[in-house]
């Protein structure tokens, strides 16, 4: 049947009628007899059945002779290991490695690389001291070393329902922002909500307002029962009294909670300088981007997907949010910006990114922010170890679980 098969798609191929309708499993059948043959055939054979793999499957010669040769015996090195002499012993190093990264909420290779400087020396403070045949290796491996090291460590998240409910309210009195701020002074800042729903919508649940500034990449969350107009402006003030600088901007998405007077209001009167307000355009969540991943990485991987509907956990959310939480994220955790990119001849976007620095340290890095501030925010870090404040915050999300499931 199969060589039948073989005669009669050579000839419609001959004829120039190659057969584009062919079924993946008479395919498979096709190359699984020529596959047979291969393996026996000599060189001048080989070559024929190569050429009848082109014409028959429609392969390029090179995928056809990968095709045919199948998959190849792996060879065993005899008389010890070969090649270039391992430097990096997975067995010393990823104990350590692996309680580093996940203390500092699973970064990426450069992140964490931008970190072992630092993070090592809190490890040793906190934990151990290292002997040199470890402590030295991890402070210099590559960024793309630590991510070979953990490859067994990691998985995959789900994502959760979005939440965002149009509001209707002076849409023409607050102007879209189509495109990202270029800003590189502090205080350009944009808010998102994320909601401890545990996957349904229904009902009242908590809700996380977070914050980021563009230029310092600085985060703030509170949490609030519901998605009332003024706790949103309530958690927006609370938020801007905790930053080093003051807001100058604020985008948001189109979501009711921000889209309303009480929000307009509070952004425009009393002030100085008003802070000026805008919108992304309606379901375009990208414009949004430096707040829509931290949403992720820094309310989704400390609070999880489980639901909050209990309104005692609010204000322990905020005590952590506050204390503990926020210290690690700014002060302890790096970040990469955006710094350029272009657009190949060929359609293909190419970007560039800076390296992995604290919010912390960018803050210092201002000439916008008073030394007051930078001094105050010196004296803070130098008392603080990243695996302290970790345990803490442990400590302190295993008592919101208690409390978020009192009423179940």
């Amino acid at each position: 049947m199969v060589e039948e098969t073989i005669r009669c798609l050579k000839s419609r191929c001959y004829r120039g009628e190659m057969d584009a309708t062919m079924s993946q499993t008479t395919k498979n059948e096709v190359l699984e007899k020529l596959r047979g043959r291969y393996r026996t055939a000599g060189a001048v054979y080989r070559k024929k059945l190569i050429d009848q793999a082109v014409e028959v499957m429609g392969y390029h010669r090179k995928s056809a002779i990968r095709a045919l040769g199948g998959h190849r015996a792996v060879r065993v090195r005899l008389g010890g290991e070969m090649g270039r002499p391992r430097i990096y012993e997975p067995g010393l190093l990823v104990p350590v490695l692996k309680t580093i990264w996940l203390i500092g909420q699973q970064p990426c290779g450069k992140r964490l690389a931008s970190m072992m400087a630092e993070w090592v020396p809190a490890y040793e403070a906190y934990h151990r001291s290292l002997p040199s045949s470890i402590r030295e290796p991890l402070l210099e491996a590559s960024a793309a070393t630590l991510d070979r090291l953990l490859v067994g460590c990691r998985a995959e998240q789900g994502k959760s329902p979005t939440g965002t409910r149009p509001g209707t309210m002076l849409r023409q009195s607050i102007p879209l922002r189509g495109g990202s701020w270029q800003e590189n002074e502090p205080g350009w800042t944009e808010a998102d909500t994320v909601a401890l729903c545990g996957g349904t919508l229904a009902g009242e649940n908590v809700w996380v307002v977070d914050n980021t500034d563009i230029c310092t990449t600085w985060v703030e969350m509170r949490g609030m029962q519901g998605r009332g107009q003024h706790g949103t402006v309530e958690q927006l003030m609370d938020m801007e009294r905790s930053q080093p600088f003051v807001w100058l901007g604020l985008d948001s998405d189109n979501g009711g909670e921000f889209i309303n007077r009480h929000v307009l209001s509070w952004c425009q009167r009393g002030r100085q300088q008003p802070i000026y307000y805008t919108r992304s355009r309606p379901y375009r969540s990208n414009d949004n981007a430096h707040v829509e991943q931290k949403n992720w990485t820094h309310v989704r991987h400390w609070f999880g997907y489980e639901r909050h509907d209990n309104p005692e956990v609010v204000g322990l959310i905020n005590s952590l949010a506050r204390g503990e939480l926020g210290q690690f994220v700014n002060l302890f955790s790096p970040s990469m910006k955006l710094e350029r990119k272009e657009q190949s001849a060929g359609g293909k976007e190419r970007r560039w990114y800076g390296q992995p620095v604290t919010p912390y340290a960018r803050v210092l890095a201002s000439s916008h922010i008073a030394p007051e501030k930078k001094e105050e925010l010196r004296r803070l870090k130098a008392r603080l170890n990243p695996f302290a404040l970790e345990a803490s915050i442990q400590q302190q999300l295993r008592k919101i679980n208690r409390e978020r499931r009192a009423l179940e």
